[in-house]
């Protein structure tokens, strides 16, 4: 299986949301988008980093039909609100990418009470899709993508239900794999559902290998970050330009099927070209996908009306 943007129909009249459009994989993939002719609202927390995102897009894509519009996947109050503006002003949605991420930070919970990367990279992007998918074509061009990691399958390989806000125990590395995990089972178990519903719109989900040249290791020590950068990351890794490709595969290619999970292809799916990628069995476990759709339509209050 291959993928180039050359073999992607005109893409005129799309639009798009893309979550953390204003650096690393989202600011790639808002570019790419924008040279294919889709619109892009970039959903980003920080207004000043977005508006000079956008400046550096134009500068590429003079042309470019490109918005911001404030989004904080931490809180779930942020959450609802960007969906209401968005709901205001338009009346339709393509390709929602939910690429925002954040990754080993020290243990803090959000305003709703979540530890923080389960809220912003799950939880935030759980409620997201709720709130916007009727607006969304019921076709196999319509596309939710899901950020997941190689990381989902390192770890304890399993979903903490018996503390999933981490408040008996922490391990930065362990919280973002779960949840990468929890991505990569929303998006499975969404496929699910959007099928047994008789529904046309496409679920899939990608990771980007291991990217060089992204802003998610800003919280490893300086020390650490720099031996990464500069001896390990050059022989394991490609650049971002290269990790965006999974999830454009996912979100632009004409083959891709629900519940997809594309990655690079080489040295383990740290680096190369984007294809099928390996997925935990526990990410497609029934039992546990459901348990975890449960969990997060309470603790989120998220209404997935026929899909529920």
């Amino acid at each position: 299986m291959s993928f180039s943007l050359a073999e992607v129909p005109s893409q005129k009249g799309k639009i798009a949301i893309i979550t953390g459009a204003n650096a690393g994989l989202g600011f790639e993939n808002t570019l790419r988008f924008l040279q294919e002719d889709i619109k892009v609202i970039m959903a980003c927390r920080s207004a000043e980093k977005a508006h000079t995102a956008r400046a550096k897009l134009l500068a590429v894509v003079p042309n470019a039909d490109l918005e911001f519009l404030q989004l904080d996947l931490s809180d779930l109050a942020s959450v609802r609100k960007f969906a209401q503006v968005y709901r205001s002003k338009y009346s339709k949605l393509d390709y929602l990418v939910n690429n925002a991420g954040i990754m080993v930070p020290p243990y803090s919970k959000t305003v709703d009470g979540f530890e923080s990367q389960m809220a912003a990279n799950y939880f935030g992007h759980f409620l997201l899709v709720s709130l916007l998918l009727d607006l969304m074509p019921d076709t196999p061009e319509s596309r939710v993508v899901s950020l997941s990691s190689m990381g989902h399958r390192q770890g304890q390989k399993r979903i903490f239900f018996e503390d999933l806000q981490w408040e008996k125990r922490y391990s930065s590395s362990e919280a973002y794999q779960q949840s990468k995990l929890a991505c990569l089972m929303f998006a499975n178990e969404l496929d699910h559902r959007f099928k047994k519903a008789g529904k046309k719109i496409l679920s899939v989900a990608a990771h980007p290998g291991a990217t060089s040249d992204t802003d998610l290791v800003r919280h490893i020590p300086k020390l650490l970050y720099f031996f990464i950068k500069h001896l390990v990351m050059p022989v394991i890794s490609h650049r971002v330009s290269s990790g965006v490709q999974p999830q454009l595969m996912a979100a632009l290619s004409p083959s891709a099927q629900g519940g997809d999970y594309y990655g690079p292809q080489k040295f383990n799916e740290m680096k190369g070209p984007p294809g099928l990628a390996m997925k935990l069995p526990y990410s497609e476990d029934e039992v546990m996908m459901q348990k975890l759709w449960d969990i997060s339509v309470k603790l989120t209050g998220a209404d997935y009306g026929e899909l529920a």
